[in-house]
């Protein structure tokens, strides 16, 4: 068996291990940290495509900003699983239906005609002098490019809509004006109150 085919082999099932693991564990950091796992494995398998800025992108992008966040979001919540695992029996059967549509889908997809050997071959060794991400921005800024624009818009558009949902005025809410604590005086804090002394018993 090649080489190649044997760290397939190997980080595929690293991968299915670790998103089964994000699935079923009950601590949601560890989730969370196999989850890092399972983006490291997909990576690697981007690799051996040769699909190296794709690769790079999932490592720094989700890897090192997105599951950051999401991690320290995670901790500092302290988030109660028992109400979470109170449901679970109640939606189960919809899990395992929308579980059973994704299986059927990916069969449906794998085995079809267009994923064949003859199809699909593997992808033929590049040279040295090969740049993956100037062919991927080629394609994108030529054949999709309005696509890519669009995606562009939508984004603006849910980090607008973000920001307004995050600045928008509560009443119920409260907060400190440091302008109004930086003018503050002592006399408005602090009261001297004189008292006789009393002789001790």
């Amino acid at each position: 068996m090649p080489f190649e085919k044997i760290v397939f082999y190997l980080f595929a099932a690293i991968l299915v291990y670790a998103a089964t693991r994000v699935i079923t564990v009950r601590n949601p950091v560890h989730a969370a940290l196999h989850l890092v796992l399972a983006f490291f494995t997909s990576a690697g398998l981007w690799i051996l495509l040769e699909a190296e800025f794709l690769a790079i992108t999932l490592v720094l992008v989700y890897v090192g900003a997105v599951m950051v966040l999401f991690l320290f979001v995670v901790m500092m919540l302290d988030i109660n699983t028992a109400p979470i695992r109170e449901g679970f029996i109640k939606y189960l059967p919809v899990g395992l239906t929308v579980a059973g549509l994704m299986i059927l889908e990916m069969y449906l997809v794998v085995q079809s005609k267009y994923f064949d050997a003859e199809r699909m071959p593997a992808p033929v060794p590049k040279g040295a002098d090969y740049s993956n991400t100037r062919e991927l921005g080629g394609v994108l800024y030529t054949d999709y490019v309005y696509p890519f624009e669009i995606a562009a818009v939508i984004l603006l558009v849910a980090i607008i809509a973000a920001i307004a949902l995050t600045m928008r005025k509560r009443p119920e809410t409260r907060f400190q004006n440091p302008a109004e604590q930086v003018k503050v005086q002592r006399n408005s804090r602090v009261r001297l109150v004189k008292m006789e002394a009393e002789p001790k018993d």
